[in-house]
């Protein structure tokens, strides 16, 4: 069995010492309530008081806090740096920087042992007998200036003002009484130090929105940026860099940041706290404007250090290193000694603009893209830097650390990905991203210790609000929300939005809308993707989205009025245009397949795709009509017509046929499982087989070629067979639903017909079946050469129940079963090793293929690739490495988010078996397997769960 690595045993150790002596209730827990009781303390006529020389962001933020208050209780508090006085006082100060806070210590009023000199602390606590004649005060007192400006954050929060009051017009809920329950407060200190968002791929949205509402990405934008990057208890910004250069677009841009706490970096290629742009501004100042530090090291020194030196009395994490200009590699090859050189000149720049040691100004080197070739090949940067680890651009984590490594002083970071430009293809229009996958990557970077920066490419911002949320919260405190909390999680961050009465239903509806568009981006979908003929899996997806506005407009319309606008930017938009783009290209296939077919409604789908094209041009148009076009552009991403990986200039419709039709009616037939339409072909109209334990129906589709009506009749050959509809009318086309009375069938397999016909046309549809004895059956049973079985459906965990965990929802159709989530490993085989055991039953004998479907993580160790293990009864079980077996290609696994791997195991005897998958290494992650003799029907989704027998 594969051991703990120590930096999981050290974070055990660390949690049983905060138990053992940390006695203070964490912040975490609700501090307020509308209940008064004894000892409590009353928030509706307070006063707060602050020091003159704390903090300049402190006192802003006090700014926020006050209306905020006037917000909840509708009493505006004065704001008072007179001594303490009144009946209802609150203190709010930051140790060393307060006299008020610190008189408080010095009379031991105040006990702050729990959090002085720790990084972003706060406590909020009820002192007594504050100062003369005061019965007692409420404090709120902050470690550092980001700790007290989190706690009056924290406060307001509490209170019922939601981090997305700005910017999604989250009402805020009036309270005539409130209260602050006795006890003293903590947030504790964040488990990643710095945590932030990248703003990026921002234009036309973002751009065209925030030059019409404040005339462009400045200080006016950045400082709704900043209090919304705290009220979520983050520290970091990348700002946006398109065409865009933070410091010198706005001087008062870095002024603000500064005053606020934020703490800025620039992205992975833009060193030394310099924009890509000014670059282009400025080159011809610099040598001979040659990005290129073999023709030009002198000029792009000189670059660097004019911005350093601009921006060295600030909080910045400094980006080290260098790429090619324009995000690009920087030469062909990986040239280790060049860029050492240029991040050993770099950091002796820093040294002499500062006069201190390098190591004492933070440096962040991004492993991003090629650079990460560099390290691999055993380039090193000095040990305080930390290295910037990333994701894939469509969030799997490519590298961590190595827990056996010696720790480093600067640490590890993971730069990850929402929104990308690039290939396969763009992603910037709506929110793909599950909670359930960032949980799942970034619990990995958690317990391989990547926790010095987490920073997240957020795009536009809107609409990723959810995901955003989730990425600050869960780099607070990674060991407050595990897999089986992460419904509940869901369910409380819509509670806070939209209050507790639909919060429950809400959260369904979000959680279902992002699996369903994590299965494909909306840029990548096209009229191929779902399948029209093989598991109703098209007309399912349709239904399935349909079902969920049906969902979210029948709670838009009990909500109250004032609730609307942020429901329909956080919820009802997402929803209705995910689900209408999804309808459009299910719409284009069938014109084109009916098309194919002669079938005459197939012009009735032109005109249906133009309404569907139309209709997300007018949600959009809703979107940027609300809340009195606050919003307008914001969601002017183009995201239909895609060619290649980059964005049209403008949407295009999908082509579509038009057919001529006939002037006197004509019967077609079509069917389940095949293209062909009868009787033009002249293959045999078959369904597929059906199955006693399953009890399927499937679909006979009985079309007009032509104008006006036609009479058809079905004609029975097999009493067992049941067709919905035997006898009717068809205008356009008439789906029949065949079934098995199974009572009335012969036990094992045989193969009867019906035939359908419309005067002399007749068409003889073969129905195969198999009535199964269901004694002695277990688990997963077989139908169609094939077995389907979700992996959180298992029947048995053996050895560990911690080596593989449930992740709910995450996946394409149910629910994933990940590896080791809770200690770092890299094992050997071993029977003792965890698994997980799968009953099935199979009538196909001989060789057959095991197909296992995952997740598409990447080798995150850098040892040749993830394994896992399988076994079948008692046979030799056998390792499968997921990077090295699968056939599919990068572009393909993330395409499809899905990794496909196939084995091949031989089932000599029909009857019960035993499947077992066996736990190796972190980081496997488990959705759905499939046993198949031969190829199984095309599908996008895959083969549904078979029928498991009871």
């Amino acid at each position: 069995m594969p051991q703990p690595s120590i930096t999981n045993f050290q974070k055990v150790c660390s949690l049983f010492l905060c138990l053992g002596f940390f006695q203070i209730a964490s912040a975490q827990d609700s501090y307020v309530s509308q209940q008064k009781s004894e000892n409590t303390f009353p928030l509706n006529s307070v006063t707060l008081f602050l020091d003159l020389e704390d903090h300049e962001g402190v006192h802003l933020v006090a700014e926020d806090l006050q209306t905020d208050f006037k917000k909840v209780t509708g009493n505006e508090p004065e704001i008072s740096s007179e001594e303490i006085s009144g009946d209802y006082p609150v203190i709010i100060g930051t140790i060393g920087k307060s006299k008020l806070i610190d008189e408080l210590i010095s009379r031991a009023k105040l006990d702050v042992s729990q959090i002085e000199g720790k990084w972003e602390n706060f406590l909020i606590d009820v002192v007594e007998s504050p100062s003369p004649g005061v019965e007692k005060a409420l404090v709120i007192a902050g470690s550092d200036k980001r700790g007290t400006i989190f706690g009056m954050y924290d406060l307001s929060e509490k209170m019922g003002v939601s981090p997305w009051h700005w910017w999604a017009d989250v009402p805020v809920e009036k309270a005539e009484e409130l209260y602050i329950n006795p006890g003293s407060y903590t947030s504790g200190t964040p488990k990643v130090k710095y945590r932030g968002i990248f703003i990026n791929d921002e234009e036309p949205g973002l751009g065209n929105w925030a030059r019409e509402k404040f005339g462009g990405i400045n200080s006016q934008m950045y400082e709704q940026v900043f209090k919304l990057i705290l009220r979520l208890k983050g520290n970091y910004l990348w700002p946006a860099m398109w065409g865009k250069a933070f410091n010198e677009d706005d001087p008062k841009n870095p002024v603000l940041a500064d005053k606020y706490g934020i703490v800025m970096g620039t992205s992975h290629h833009e060193p030394m706290v310099r924009a890509q742009k000014e670059w282009g501004t400025h080159r011809e100042d610099y040598g001979n404007g040659e990005w290129d530090y073999q023709t030009n090291a002198e000029g792009l020194r000189d670059f660097w250090r004019d911005g350093f030196e601009r921006n060295q009395d600030y909080e910045n994490l400094v980006t080290i290193g260098m790429r090619g200009d324009g995000d690009e590699p920087m030469t062909e090859g990986t040239a280790i000694e060049l860029l050492e050189t240029i991040v050993a000149d770099q950091r002796q720049i820093i040294e002499e603009v500062t006069g201190k040691p390098a190591r004492e100004t933070p440096q962040v080197w991004a492993l991003y893209k090629e650079v990460q070739d560099y390290y691999d090949q055993g380039m090193r940067v000095p040990d305080d830097v930390t290295l910037l680890l990333a994701d894939d651009n469509w969030g799997n984590i490519r590298k961590l650390p190595n827990p056996e490594d010696e720790p480093r002083e600067g640490g590890y970071g993971i730069y990850y990905h929402f929104d990308y430009v690039g290939g396969p293809r763009n992603y910037k229009w709506l929110n793909t991203t599950q909670i359930e996958r960032v949980w799942e990557q970034m619990n990995l970077a958690y317990q391989y210790d990547a926790t010095e920066l987490w920073v997240v490419n957020v795009g536009d911002l809107k609409p990723m609000e959810f995901p955003i949320s989730f990425f600050l919260d869960f780099a607070w405190d990674p060991e407050s929300i595990d897999a089986g909390g992460l419904e509940e999680y869901a369910t409380d961050w819509v509670e806070k939005q939209f209050g507790s009465e639909y919060a429950s239903k809400i959260s369904e509806i979000l959680n279902k809308y992002t699996k369903y568009n994590s299965r494909r981006k909306p840029e990548m979908l096209s009229p191929e993707t779902y399948s029209l003929i093989n598991y109703n899996e098209a007309e399912n997806v349709v239904k399935d989205y349909n079902q969920l506005v049906e969902k979210a407009e029948g709670i838009n319309k009990k909500l109250p009025d004032e609730y609307k606008d942020a429901y329909f930017q956080l919820v009802l938009f997402p929803v209705k245009a995910s689900a209408n783009l999804n309808e459009l290209y299910v719409a284009t296939a069938k014109n084109r397949l009916y098309a194919e077919q002669g079938r005459a409604i197939a012009n009735s789908y032109t005109e249906k795709v133009k309404e569907l094209y139309k209709k997300d041009s007018e949600l959009t148009e809703e979107y940027h009509n609300i809340a009195d076009r606050k919003w307008n552009h914001m969601m002017s991403q183009t995201h239909i017509g895609y060619t290649y990986w980059q964005q049209p200039e403008e949407q295009v419709m999908p082509e579509v046929s038009t057919i001529e039709v006939a002037e006197k009616p004509e019967m077609g037939i079509a069917m389940e499982g095949s293209k062909e339409s009868w009787p033009a072909s002249n293959k045999e109209a078959r369904l597929p087989e059906f199955n006693s334990l399953a009890d399927q129906k499937y679909y006979v589709e009985v079309f007009n070629k032509g104008k006006g009506d036609f009479n058809f009749k079905v004609k029975k050959k097999d009493k067992w067979i049941k067709v919905s509809e035997e006898k009717g009318s068809v205008s356009d086309q008439k789906k029949l639903h065949v079934s098995i009375d199974w009572d009335k069938a012969s036990k094992g397999k045989k193969t009867g017909s019906f035939s359908i016909k419309q005067g002399r046309n007749s068409v003889e549809i073969e129905v195969p079946i198999h009535n199964i004895s269901s004694e002695n059956i277990k688990g997963f049973v077989e139908s169609n050469n094939y077995i389907s079985m979700e992996a959180a459906n298992y029947s048995k965990k053996g050895n560990d129940e911690q080596g593989w965990t449930l992740v709910p929802n995450l996946g394409k159709t149910g629910s994933t079963m990940t590896s080791f989530t809770e200690t770092p490993t890299h094992g050997v085989f071993s029977e003792d090793n965890p698994y997980l055991k799968y009953d099935f039953h199979n009538f196909s004998t001989g060789e057959m293929k095991i197909e296992f479907l995952l997740s598409p993580t990447l080798d995150f160790h850098n040892t040749g690739g993830l394994r896992f293990a399988f076994s079948i009864d008692d046979a030799e079980p056998k390792i499968i490495n997921v990077h090295q077996d699968t056939h599919d290609d990068w572009e393909t696994s993330v395409g499809n988010n899905i990794t496909r791997v196939i084995s091949e195991i031989n089932l000599e005897e029909k009857g019960n078996h035993t499947l077992k998958v066996w736990a190796l290494d972190s980081g496997i992650a488990l959705q759905k397997i499939i046993i198949r003799k031969g190829d199984v029907r095309e599908s996008y989704l895959g083969p549904p769960e078979s029928k498991a027998a009871e």
